[in-house]
């Protein structure tokens, strides 16, 4: 008896049919969105499986002020925020993070957000990091106050549709914009 015929034998049909036709390339591959955390003017960053980080991120001010590079524009929403790393000091391996902060009005509904990273800061100690960010909202005056949301926004991870074999898992949820709710 040839050797394949003797594993129809002893695998069940279903299974030997899907190994041989080459469909298992896609098993298991799903995508699915992290729940959004909840918004603050200091967070603690978590990744998508909803687990602490180990940093800690803050707003430490905002104002309304027109930028330097393009004062005829008006004013913007000007926001100097931290990432303060625990356990850790700036010159071990620490975490690239990116959060997105939001400009929200009174109903906290977004006006304005953007992702900051912390790459794009200065260290100010060996685990804290600072930098400023500029948000744009069509009527600045409407922002009542600057919110972070806690969901690390940097993913290395591919979809499924992307690459069915090897992609799939849990991606950061999607980017708030403007009208949303926070």
């Amino acid at each position: 008896m040839a050797p394949w015929l003797r594993l129809l034998a002893v695998v069940p049909p279903a299974v030997a049919l899907l190994v041989s036709s080459g469909c298992s390339d896609s098993w298991g591959c799903t995508d699915t969105t992290a729940e959004r955390g909840e918004a603050a003017a200091e967070v603690d960053a978590v990744g998508t499986d909803g687990e602490p980080l180990g940093v800690t991120v803050a707003i430490l001010d905002w104002e309304l002020s027109p930028h330097p590079q393009t004062p005829d524009e008006g004013d913007m929403v000007d926001v100097t925020y931290s990432f303060d790393y625990y356990g850790e000091s700036y010159g071990d391996a620490l975490r690239d993070v990116g959060l997105q902060l939001c400009a929200v009005d009174a109903d906290r509904v977004a006006l304005s957000c953007a992702v900051v990273y912390s790459t794009e800061t200065r260290p100010e100690s060996d685990r804290l990091l600072t930098g400023e960010s500029w948000l744009g909202p069509e009527h600045p005056e409407r922002t009542a106050e600057v919110l972070l949301i806690p969901n690390n926004m940097i993913h290395h991870r591919v979809t499924c549709e992307g690459d069915p074999k090897d992609g799939g898992g849990t991606h950061p949820p999607e980017h708030l914009v403007p009208g949303d709710q926070l």
